[in-house]
């Protein structure tokens, strides 16, 4: 976290020697929740900040990722002959993805920064943005500058009784709701329609680990507005296919065995809320869902293996993305385990 903030401070001081003033910079999303309690069940994939920046014309984007990348440099091991690095060389290495949002209600640029031994840091550069959460348990932000400046000006270091104040807000609008939702593990959200993806996979991932929804009767209906809005945002069956897989690799690191009860999750919300397909592509995402389940299930060596499986779906052309094979069979007997698991997936 240390390093995290101390790249803060040289991004924010760079930004605004090249004239680009930098308004607060925050601690955004469930690693905010994670501060405001860390026994939420949350957990966080990343460390998030968002610089509040004026984004108005494309120069401007570019010189950002430009002082991004040239403070890099300053961190890199004692020894690395820097004149050797080229900028692209920089970017293979340790840049993740770089995406660029410019419409009339966004406009803000991220830069993911991959870390093999630890979290990934986000930087995002927000000029405006709609729709800053999915849910209200990850809805905070926690604004950072008395912290930074805290680090500049400061000649001793901070303690428990020696350390400056933060201020925590939440975008969902109500403080204190927000925090009781996290501290009970409710799930509760608005418009889903306006999140891309529906929150659809967040709120799969809430129901696995044991969040609640605020309201049952309210949330089937919200579920039918996320499940719209994910198939538009992602209406070929190949994009489903790489959202899910990125999806299971980047939030189940260390918690491998929740995979399945995640995609079962995500099977029965999809089948029991999907209202805007056509019959045949509803079975064929339910399709997917449940191979990828399969795959799963054999990764983690809960069944002895593939061959083994009985299974109701016929192969589809693009299960050949998956690397299996697999047949129609009689079930072997289970291997002795703690939990048990079914063989036949749901055929809807």
């Amino acid at each position: 976290l240390s390093l995290t903030l101390s790249l803060s401070q040289v991004v924010r001081s760079r930004l605004e020697k090249k004239g680009v003033p930098v308004h607060n910079v925050r601690l955004n999303g469930s690693a905010a929740s994670h501060v405001l309690h860390q026994d939420s069940g949350l957990g966080y994939k990343d460390l998030d900040l968002i610089f509040g920046v004026d984004l108005k014309t494309e120069d401007v984007f570019q010189l950002v990722k430009d002082v991004v990348m040239d403070c890099l440099l300053d961190f890199l091991p004692e020894g690395v002959n820097k004149d050797k690095i080229t900028p692209m060389t920089l970017k293979e290495a340790y840049v993740q993805k770089l995406v660029k949002v410019c419409n009339e209600t966004d406009r803000w640029s991220l830069i993911s920064l991959s870390n093999n031994s630890g979290k990934n840091v986000e930087l995002k550069f927000v000029d405006s943005l709609r729709r800053q959460f999915e849910f209200s348990v990850d809805s905070f932000q926690i604004i950072l500058d008395s912290l930074l400046l805290f680090g500049e000006c400061s000649e001793n270091p901070m303690a428990e009784n020696f350390h400056p104040t933060v201020t925590g807000e939440s975008m969902y609008g109500d403080f204190e709701e927000a925090m009781e939702h996290l501290r009970h593990r409710v799930i509760a959200t608005r418009s889903p329609e306006e999140i891309r993806g529906g929150g659809l996979l967040k709120y799969c991932n809430l129901l696995v680990r044991g969040f609640k929804p605020k309201s049952e009767v309210d949330m089937k209906a919200l579920q039918r507005y996320m499940c719209s809005r994910f198939f538009i945002d992602f209406s070929d069956i190949g994009e489903q296919l790489r959202k899910l897989e990125g999806y299971l690799q980047s939030h189940f690191v260390g918690m491998e065995s929740n995979r399945y009860d995640y995609l079962m999750t995500l099977h029965r919300v999809v089948n029991e809320s999907t209202v805007c397909l056509m019959g045949h592509e509803r079975r064929q995402t339910l399709n997917l869902i449940a191979m990828l389940a399969v795959r799963v299930l054999a990764e983690q060596n809960i069944i002895p293996t593939v061959t083994n499986v009985t299974c109701f779906y016929q192969p589809a052309p693009y299960v050949s993305e998956i690397n299996f094979n697999y047949y129609v069979t009689h079930v072997q007997p289970f291997l002795p385990c703690n939990q048990s698991y079914p063989t036949w997936l749901p055929c809807n």
